[in-house]
């Protein structure tokens, strides 16, 4: 079943973020009233006892447990970051409980964008996800690159990526990231382009690369960190998360990155002093975890 759009596009200057956001939020608040509408009739007519939504504002409702699935319980955007999470949480407060998407301790992958200093409602931390597993298969590309994120930045990136490469010395796969119709697949000499890849062909892919070139959204982050990989990260210009996310793991020592403006092929050799995404494995217990919606239905 299909939920309305939010309908967000980047800006094409990383200065501009912010003000392309708050230009945008009107069209959110509106996909979230649509989204509390159509969840009140959905739940009424398929007889719904339990939600979870990854992060839609708006798939909430009153009468049943309601989860909210998230790794921003802090909004970074500048100076306006307490502004952001304030209104953010206050959103979460809505909702039976928050469930995050990483470990509780010191050692975790999201750092102070999934948590608090003090605890403001319920929250339950159930590990890295990732849909994809580690796999011993043989090295057959020495670096993979995967583009993902709204436009114009995905193409911004591509453009330049696609040239810098000629460069470079190696096996490369480049998925664009830009799902078509049907997929397209060019060779040329050392390089392998792919338009888009379904889960099995990426979770293959990875485990035959040696190192990944990507974004620094935190889906990729708990991907990489489930098949222990080396990577190199451009964050999206703007973006205080990516950026905070690729600053944090360059600091700890893990993954090399730069601003896509001051990329060049040269960088990647920096990339093997970092020590990778060690896998980050929680054992939760989902029996437990999932008793929140096993409780009587209130309609």
């Amino acid at each position: 079943i299909e939920l309305p759009s939010y309908q967000i596009e980047y800006a094409r200057k990383g200065r501009n973020f912010k003000l392309k956001m708050i230009w945008d939020s009107p069209k959110m608040v509106k996909a979230a009233k649509r989204e509390k509408k159509f969840i009140k009739k959905l739940v009424n007519e398929q007889g719904i006892s339990g939600i979870i939504s990854d992060n839609r504002l708006g798939v909430f409702h009153k009468k049943i447990p309601t989860v909210f699935i998230t790794h921003q319980l802090n909004v970074l955007t500048g100076n306006t970051t307490w502004l952001t999470s304030k209104v953010h949480q206050a959103i979460i407060k809505k909702f039976t409980e928050c469930w995050i998407p990483d470990l509780e301790g010191s050692q975790n992958l999201s750092g102070k964008l999934g948590h608090f200093k003090k605890e403001m409602f319920p929250v339950k931390y159930i590990g890295p996800l990732s849909r994809l597993e580690k796999k011993e298969l043989p090295v057959r590309y020495d670096l993979m690159v995967i583009l993902s994120g709204p436009e114009p930045q995905r193409t911004m990136l591509e453009e330049k990526l696609l040239e810098e490469l000629e460069h470079y010395r190696g096996q490369v796969l480049f998925v664009k990231g830009k799902i078509e119709s049907s997929q397209k697949i060019t060779k040329n000499n050392g390089l392998t382009v792919y338009n888009y890849m379904n889960s099995h062909e990426l979770e293959t892919a990875f485990n035959k690369s040696e190192m990944i070139l990507s974004r620094s959204g935190y889906t990729t982050i708990m991907d990489l960190a489930a098949l222990g990989k080396k990577a190199f990260f451009i964050p999206t210009p703007g973006q205080y998360e990516q950026e905070y996310l690729a600053k944090r793991l360059k600091k700890h020592g893990l993954v090399a990155s730069c601003t896509q403006e001051k990329f060049t092929v040269k960088k990647l050799e920096k990339a093997n002093a970092y020590k990778g995404l060690a896998t980050m494995a929680a054992s939760q217990d989902f029996r437990s975890l999932f008793g929140l919606f096993e409780g009587k239905r209130e309609l």
